[in-house]
């Protein structure tokens, strides 16, 4: 090999170009060899893997960015790298511990009630039970062979039961359940079981500016020998005909077994304890006034003709049936119109609202007559704890009606 000083390239000899182009041919053949071409192609495969393992790597760390970002925005978790560059302390996690919810009411107001298997048959009708149901309220038959407090909880409890074991357990499920209402108190129902007691508040009234007047009949109870009888009611200055009503009103079929007597001679056959009450001529029409909660509905129905004077009158003690038993009403009767005339709304207002307040009940109607079949001059005869509502028109609305009011006053404002 030649080097000149004043040139720019290099020239090699004839020896020098023969070394180099054995060396060229061995790094060909070297290059060429399959141990390389094995090397060469398993580096590559090596940088693909490791350019796949950072590409993935940085998916994931994008991933898991934008995870956080927006785990960030939502509020769930803190950046906790940015809080340890805080000089500020970290403060400490509050843990509040939440009590558990009382268990909520049922949605539904529940009505258990107890009657006997002629009053359910009569009162718990389909069309009741389907008219309540769709207002929000069950009708829950009560276990006579469980114990009361064994079973709902009740809204309310409506019975027709006697009895002191019925009254002791009405006591303890209200000492279980305060709130229960029940229809009506056995200590308000009671008074109206003895016929003496039963138009005592009647008679205490003094309707004013009500349109019209009411009272009692002149009446007098005899519990002692039936001997006596004559003498008493001469004494009390009565007149025949005398209608005579067992003392005690229990719902049985003795305590209504009426009868009317025309003359003295029949008293001393009169079977005490028993009230005789004074016979008012009314015009052959009673009232069946209906009281349930502040709702009033009147009822005609025929009653017993009236007594006239003279040779024709009757004798004896004559049984007669219970008129609201009688299938026939008197609303589409052809009547004397002013017997036929139902009193006054406002009497009626005045008299409910008066008698639900001495009497301390909710569930009751009056028979009512009008004396003389004309007239403003009323008579209550009878007084009933939870008569026969089912022969009351669309008693399934206003009973329903009646039971919304009284959800509604305990709170229950979505029925």
């Amino acid at each position: 090999m030649r080097l000149d000083g004043d040139a720019t390239t290099v020239a090699a000899s004839p020896a020098s170009e023969s070394l180099w182009g054995v060396v060229g041919l061995i790094q060909q053949a070297r290059d060429r060899s399959p141990l390389s071409v094995a090397r060469i192609a398993e580096r590559e495969r090596e940088e693909v893997v490791v350019r796949r393992r950072e590409e993935s790597r940085r998916r994931e760390e994008e991933k898991r960015e934008r995870a956080l970002q927006e785990r960030k925005r939502e509020g769930k978790v803190h950046n906790r790298d940015e809080k340890r560059t805080q000089s500020s302390p970290v403060p400490l996690m509050t843990v509040v511990v939440v009590p558990p919810s009382p268990p909520c009411p049922s949605p539904r107001f529940i009505v258990g009630y107890a009657l006997t298997s002629k009053k359910i048959k009569s009162f718990i009708q389909p069309k009741f039970e389907s008219q309540a149901s769709a207002k929000g309220i069950s009708l829950v038959a009560i276990n006579r062979n469980k114990l009361l407090t064994e079973q709902g909880p009740f809204d309310v409890i409506l019975h027709k039961i006697t009895g002191k074991e019925w009254r002791q357990e009405l006591e303890d499920y209200k000492q279980k359940y305060p709130d229960v209402i029940v229809l009506d108190p056995p200590e308000a129902i009671q008074q109206l079981r003895n016929r003496q007691s039963m138009l005592q508040d009647v008679a205490q009234l003094n309707l004013c500016d009500c349109g019209g007047q009411v009272g009692v009949p002149r009446q007098l109870v005899i519990t002692g020998d039936a001997a006596s009888i004559p003498s008493s009611v001469a004494k009390a200055g009565l007149k025949l005909p005398l209608v005579v009503k067992p003392l005690v009103a229990d719902g049985t079929a003795k305590s209504h077994a009426m009868s009317l007597a025309y003359d003295k001679y029949c008293l001393t056959e009169l079977d005490p304890p028993l009230v005789l009450q004074e016979f008012v001529n009314h015009g052959g029409v009673l009232f069946k006034v209906y009281i349930v909660g502040d709702q009033i509905r009147v009822v005609r129905r025929f009653s017993l003709p009236d007594v006239q004077e003279g040779k024709d009158a009757c004798s004896g003690a004559i049984p007669f049936p219970r008129v609201s038993n009688a299938a026939a009403t008197a609303e589409e009767a052809d009547l004397d119109p002013q017997a036929a005339e139902l009193p006054p709304p406002q009497l009626l207002d005045c008299l409910s609202r008066e008698l639900r307040h001495r009497l301390g009940l909710r569930l009751f109607n009056l028979d009512m007559i009008r004396e003389g079949g004309a007239g403003d001059h009323y008579y209550v005869i009878d007084i009933n704890y939870f008569p026969g509502y089912g022969k009351m028109p669309d008693y399934e609305f206003v009973f329903t009606d009646f039971l919304l009011s009284l959800a509604r006053s305990k709170g229950r404002l979505g029925l």
